[in-house]
Formats: structure tokens, C-alpha cells, sequence
């Protein structure tokens, strides 16, 4: 997965003033560049029960089901084949399963906020998840971050590796945001947010939302902390 660099405001800066952490933890030197034998990512990295996150517990999670679907494609539209997506995130009353995390929201037992697959020959990937809900956290006066998802993508080795956060729309918090809004690029910043899809949706049971991955190039997904 070799990333071309990107344009001005289409990626955050790794120590973004609005985004308090960051300015703690981000690196304060330029990255260094290494070489790594790497066997590449087997083919049984994923399996399709791992794509659903709904289905990993005793019974079915609370919260509003969907499906989120893509492609992943290099900067000319080709597809990314057999690419391992990681996909991580709360639950839907904004509570991760982390040690860390003490918002006193309640925990899901039957929900874990894991799944992983891998992109099939045209570059498609499909999960199906629940919908998660925004949390406080503490960035600010009254910091509320919106509902999203974290995308880690894998290239053709563990070695290589690009994260992401996946946005829905209409979202009000979206506007109060430092995190999305450290991707200064108006443009960029719309490729965060998925796309409502009637077709991806199952009648009676769940709602789609269409998240493309692009690579490189003018259309490139920023990646994002």
C-alpha cells in the first residue's frame, strides 16, 4: 500500500492544536522510513462469521442494526483485492468494551465492537453491525464526539496499514468535531461521511450505509487518528 502524499488540508497534522491529545502525543519527529520482510496477510486473517459483529454473543445486541458496505480501489478505480478491513467502535449507548473506557454508560454483553474481513476480487467488503451512539470526551466544554466507526485497512502485508474513521450524514456533531475537522479540505473531509443506501438496506431487518476506501490520489480517504 505505498500512499502518495497528499495534497495540502487533505490529511490532518499529526500534533492538530484542536484535538488536545494529539498535541501530547503526537510524534515530534518525521517519520523514518524501514524495510520488513513480511509473509503478507493469509488468507485466513478473516473469516465471513467475523463480519458480523451482531452475531458474536449469546443473543443480539441492542441498538439500530445496519450494514456498512464498500469497495476499496487505488487511485484508478481498480479494486484492492483480498485486503483485511478491521473495524472497531462503541456500542450503541457510546460505550467502548475497554478498560479505559468509564463513561457510565451501560456495557452490551452481547456485543463486543470487533470484526474484521477481507475484501473480495472486485475490492467489496460487507459488515453488518449496529448503529453506534455518540459519548463525551472531555476534549473540551461539553465535547460530545458523533457516531462513528474506526476502519483499519491492511495492505498486502501487516507491515502496511492505514486508519480511518467512518462518519454517517446528517449528523449534528459532525459541525462541533475537532477530530473530523482536523481534515482541513472541505472535500476530503465529505469522504469521511458514508452514504445512505437503500440498496445495501434489508427490508424489516437493517439499514446500509456505503463507506468506499480510495488509496491514492485526488480522491484518496484521509486517514485519520
Amino acid at each position: 500500500m505505498e500512499l502518495s502524499a497528499p495534497a495540502p488540508g487533505e490529511w490532518p497534522d499529526l500534533t492538530y492544536e484542536g484535538y488536545r491529545s494529539a498535541v501530547t502525543r503526537g510524534p515530534r519527529q518525521p517519520a523514518v522510513p524501514i524495510r520488513i520482510a513480511d509473509p503478507g496477510v493469509p488468507s485466513f486473517a478473516a473469516t465471513p462469521p467475523e463480519a458480523d459483529l451482531t452475531a458474536m454473543g449469546a443473543g443480539p445486541p441492542l441498538g439500530e442494526r445496519i450494514a456498512v458496505v464498500g469497495r476499496v480501489l487505488d487511485e484508478g478505480g481498480r479494486p484492492v483485492r483480498r485486503s483485511l478491513i478491521e473495524l472497531w467502535q462503541c456500542n450503541a449507548a457510546g460505550r467502548y468494551r475497554h478498560r479505559r473506557d468509564q463513561h457510565d454508560a451501560p456495557l452490551d454483553p452481547n456485543f463486543a465492537g470487533f470484526g474484521k474481513t477481507l475484501t473480495d476480487d472486485e475490492g467489496r467488503y460487507r459488515f453488518v453491525t449496529i448503529k453506534p451512539g455518540a459519548y463525551p470526551w472531555g476534549n473540551h466544554s461539553n465535547a460530545w464526539r458523533p457516531a462513528h466507526l474506526h476502519v483499519s485497512l491492511f495492505g498486502s502485508s501487516y507491515a502496511q496499514r492505514l486508519v480511518t474513521q467512518m462518519y454517517f450524514p446528517g449528523d449534528p456533531l459532525l459541525a462541533l468535531d475537532p477530530i473530523f475537522h482536523s481534515v482541513a479540505d472541505e472535500l476530503a473531509r465529505s469522504r469521511l461521511v458514508s452514504r445512505f443506501s437503500l440498496a445495501d438496506s434489508v427490508e424489516g431487518r437493517l439499514l446500509g450505509y456505503t463507506f468506499d476506501i480510495v488509496l491514492r490520489g485526488r480522491d484518496a480517504t484521509p486517514i485519520v487518528p
